[in-house]
């Protein structure tokens, strides 16, 4: 299950632009991530007013199998964070694309969006290995 109205990245985020420039863009993680790590039983995201770095860490989810970091799609602060998954971490797993939402970032550059995958390019990648 791969949305076509989302983008990608390589390390299996997904990402959802909620409209223009003033307005942040939504993130969370694949069904094909959530799968691979297994029963998510804690999320620790960043707080609100936090500025992130594309690609750097900015939390993690923790799974009944690992600890794994999760990577900021964009630049830019964190504006808001799902309240559901701190108390209900299993909708990661359950609605990976709708309840189960991580974070909203307000991009300092939206141009950074089109470096994200396609869900034909994330296809691609998820399939190859």
């Amino acid at each position: 299950m791969i949305p076509e109205d989302l983008q990608y990245t390589g390390e299996h985020e997904w990402v959802r632009d909620l409209g223009d420039a003033d307005v942040p863009v939504r993130m969370g993680i694949t069904d094909f991530a959530q799968e691979q790590l297994g029963d998510i039983v804690f999320v620790q995201l960043p707080d609100i007013g936090t500025q992130v770095s594309s690609g750097d860490p900015m939390g993690e989810l923790e799974s009944t199998k690992s600890v794994n970091d999760l990577f900021a799609p964009v630049s830019g602060e964190v504006v808001a964070s799902n309240p559901l998954v701190d108390a209900n971490p299993e909708l990661v797993n359950t609605d990976p694309y709708g309840e189960g939402w991580l974070v909203e970032i307000m991009p300092s550059n939206r141009d950074e969006l089109d470096s994200l995958m396609s869900s034909t390019d994330y296809e691609g990648a998820v399939t190859s290995n």
